[in-house]
């Protein structure tokens, strides 16, 4: 069995995974860190035979094949038999058999290696191999390389037989790939004619295909040297009866023909309608029902010009943009004056789309809930290919408690509508084309939204307004820019505040006990139904007024101060209107990418407009010097967020993945907090997963509100993640992160950041997990375990609740980053 490779290369060991992978032959993969082969084990607990060793058993005693027969019949004694040997399958199938030494498939992996180091310009490697047998029937391999000097580049020539073609490529060489003195590379080789192929097919060239392009090396007493001769044969004609070679040619478009509503069925009949429009032809067999502009915008094949395929890539993707057709057909037909007849069929989908989903939750708070999301989709609404979506939902729930005796069971409701209009161009009174080219794909979004919620929480009634536009320079990078973002939040039941927040009260209850503002058994009134008496509002304008025995320097004051504080930013209303500027940078090249980077950045700034707005007209202020609209004060900040993912793939289905987060949200002008919505949290299967969510900080403070936020956060994740056997995969992950408040109305020391000394107080949770792969979805498991906590403050913070029963439980769908 084999137990190890090592491949020594000029005389070094070497252990790059890119060499790794030739190797046909590995050792049987074992668990990261622990170094145990679990599914070998699994593999060998699978029996060998197991078909004729449940036939012995059978016939071991005389009589029982007979017995069983009888009792169960012949048909389900053969069910027991499939059903055992199944089983014995299945370990094998999610196991893995013992990797036994071949020497037939080290010789491939020599060559393989050679071939490798011959692709990347070590022309005179050499390579051999050496298997070493020990006692216990196991063996490793060595492969030893001596790969001698590397080949460079000397000279580059070109031989072109088309003037066209040779004229073209003088452009285009200065960006070539293959260059003098570089180290000879296969792969430069091959990109070297795709780009010289689709340089010249997106210069007019139709004909040309990369077959044209041959590449000649001679190394012959070139002292490690290689010449290439670039060789880009004429245009190759064939006939029933002949072949001939003649010179490329530029082809342009004649005609650009859009047929609007094609399908099979109408192919053949006349046209009823057609419109010509900035030289393209529309046509349809019925009434045209789209604007000629919205369509030709869509299309980057323009009468008059040069065939280019890029063209024909783009007019693809933006007609599938607008959502409005079918997969077009792209169509050229060759004339004779070198010219191209280009026609393009759409077949629209359906007008109207309706959709409708239900669900049935539970949660902490109801203990049974159901909802319903109608949803209706009108395509080109207004002819010009924009897209009309008008969503609503209306949902019922039972609360789990604080329901009255009369109250109705299903005591919680929420209705809401939103309505999103897309529209496939930027939609502005000025000419953008030249700063946003079309073949970016923009477009533009307006979104109304408005819902109503009763008996959750503090109750909400709130309306959004957005207008944004994106675009997307190439396929890996995203921008969105939102011009304006109106948001309006209402509290409906805001003396539901502590019933809400429980923590906070029974906080105020251990101050007004402590300082015997309320018997030792007593408990502060809240206003209900019944008792219309605030006494716990009354205690904490007693304490900040210095009725009590507390002073602004005691530390319960400082608790009562903060409980105040909190509870004014949460039961306040908030208007926020708002611009930001989002961009996403995603280098994945497919679905099963494990080798890849995403950078995410956002900037959004809040209530500068309104700013000024208020202080020409002269807006009235509220009791803390802020600016009102609608007996609102408006929120100013700034607020941008970095985020930034990394995977590594190890090879064998394993793959290093890393996160890291920085987001920072400053008050100023008319506010000095931020609004809850837009604050940071931490803890949670996505963040530190060591920590439920909202339960981590701020800082090292010890606070016990049921949601903890901020303005400031920080996390680094780190992941390794590794096959199990079959579907199954597991992980080990380290987190780390915090959140502070900075620069804003808390006080508290030990939850806001003063200097880089307060990093120390960032927590970190390590833990493992268990992920199935579902093909559409995994299902994640992860256990956290508290590593170093804060908030034991200056004692010891390592390991302190390192235990499964202090550890947090996350279920999650997909991998967290």
């Amino acid at each position: 069995m084999l137990t190890a490779n090592t491949v020594i290369i000029n005389g070094e060991k070497h252990k790059s995974e890119t060499i790794n992978n030739l190797i046909y032959q590995k050792p049987n993969s074992k668990i990261p860190l622990l170094g145990i082969p679990l599914r070998l084990h699994i593999y060998n607990t699978a029996r060998p035979n197991r078909d004729s060793i449940f036939e012995a058993w059978l016939d071991k005693n005389p009589k029982r094949r007979e017995r069983l027969k009888r009792r169960f019949s012949k048909k389900q004694v053969d069910k027991i038999k499939e059903s055992a040997l199944g089983f014995n399958q299945w370990l094998k199938k999610i196991g893995e058999a013992p990797t036994i030494v071949s020497e037939e498939r080290t010789k491939k992996s020599v060559s393989r290696i050679q071939d490798y180091y011959i692709n990347n310009g070590w022309f005179d490697v050499k390579s051999n191999y050496g298997i070493t047998e020990n006692d216990n029937k196991r063996a490793t391999v060595e492969y030893n390389v001596e790969t001698g000097n590397a080949f460079v580049i000397d000279s580059i020539s070109e031989t072109i037989k088309s003037p066209i073609v040779d004229k073209l490529y003088k452009n285009i060489r200065k960006n070539g790939l293959i260059k003098r003195y570089n180290q000879y590379k296969t792969t430069n080789i091959d990109l070297e004619r795709e780009r010289i192929s689709s340089e010249l097919r997106n210069s007019g060239v139709y004909h040309f295909k990369q077959d044209y392009i041959t590449f000649e090396m001679d190394t012959i007493g070139t002292n490690k040297k290689v010449n290439i001769d670039i060789k880009i044969q004429d245009r190759l004609i064939r006939t029933e009866d002949s072949v001939r070679h003649e010179p490329f040619e530029i082809y342009k478009i004649r005609d650009v023909n859009i047929i609007t509503d094609y399908t099979f069925e109408n192919r053949g009949k006349p046209f009823q309608d057609s419109i010509s429009y900035n030289g393209y032809k529309l046509y349809s067999y019925n009434k045209m029902r789209y604007r000629p502009k919205a369509l030709t915008d869509a299309v980057f094949i323009n009468t008059g010009g040069i065939f280019k395929d890029i063209d024909r890539t783009r007019t693809y993707r933006h007609l599938n943009e607008l959502r409005t057709f079918k997969y077009p057909n792209i169509e050229y037909i060759e004339n004779l004056d070198n010219t191209l007849t280009d026609t393009i069929r759409l077949t629209p989908l359906k007008k109207f789309n309706l959709g409708f989903s239900a669900d049935v939750s539970q949660s902490n708070i109801q203990s049974v809930g159901f909802s319903l999301n109608p949803s209706l989709l009108i395509r080109n609404i207004f002819k010009g290919a924009e897209t009309l979506e008008i969503s609503a939902i209306g949902s019922i729930g039972a609360s789990k408690d604080g329901k009255e005796e009369d109250d109705p069971f299903f005591d919680i409701n929420e209705f809401g509508v939103d309505l999103k209009l897309t529209i496939p161009r930027l939609f502005s009174p000025f000419y953008t084309e030249g700063i946003i080219p079309k073949y970016m794909l923009p477009s533009t979004r307006i979104s109304l939204a408005t819902t109503s919620q009763t008996n959750i929480g503090l109750d909400k009634q709130t309306f959004s307004g957005i207008f944004n536009y994106n675009w997307h320079p190439n396929d890996k990078v995203t921008n969105r820019l939102d011009v304006f973002n109106i948001q309006y939040v209402r509290n409906l039941n805001t003396g539901n505040y502590f019933d809400v927040y429980s923590n906070s009260f029974n906080a105020l209850n251990r101050v007004a006990r402590d300082i015997d503002y309320i018997d030792d058994d007593a408990t502060l009134n809240i206003p209900n139904s019944d008792n219309p008496v605030n006494e716990a509002d009354s205690f904490i304008n007693d304490v900040l007024t210095n009725s009590t025995s507390l002073t602004s320097n005691d530390s319960d004051y400082k608790t009562v101060s903060g409980i105040e504080e909190r509870k004014q930013r949460l039961i306040e209303n908030n208007l926020i209107l708002s611009s930001s500027y989002n961009f996403i940078n995603d280098e994945r090249t497919n679905l099963f990418d494990n080798d890849f980077s995403i950078f995410r950045f956002k900037l959004e700034l809040a209530g500068n407009l309104l700013s000024s707005a208020s202080k020409i007209i002269g807006l009235k202020k509220d009791s803390n010097g802020r600016y009102e609209i609608f007996n609102v004060a408006f929120s100013q900040y700034v607020k941008t967020e970095f985020d930034y993912v990394k995977h590594w793939e190890l090879g064998r289905r394993n793959v290093l993945a890393m996160r890291s987060f920085l987001g920072i949200a400053l008050p100023y002008g008319n506010s000095n907090s931020i609004p809850f919505s837009k604050s940071f949290f931490a803890g949670g299967p996505n963040d530190n997963r060591a920590w439920n969510p909202y339960s981590l900080g701020p800082g090292s403070s010890e606070t016990t509100n049921e949601f903890n936020e901020a303005n400031l956060k920080f996390a680094l994740s780190l992941e390794q993640r590794f096959n199990i056997f079959g579907d199954l995969n597991g992980a080990l992950f380290i987190d780390a992160g915090n959140i502070w408040n900075v620069l804003d109305n808390v006080e508290e020391e030990r939850a806001t950041f003063n200097n880089f000394d307060s990093l120390k107080d960032i927590a970190i949770g390590s833990g493992f997990g268990l992920r199935y792969d579902f093909s559409f979805f995994v299902f994640r498991f992860d256990i956290g375990f508290k590593t170093y906590d804060p908030s034991y403050r200056d004692e010891n913070r390592w390991f302190n609740d390192y235990n499964f029963a202090n550890a947090v439980y996350n279920i999650g769908i997909n991998y967290p980053f």
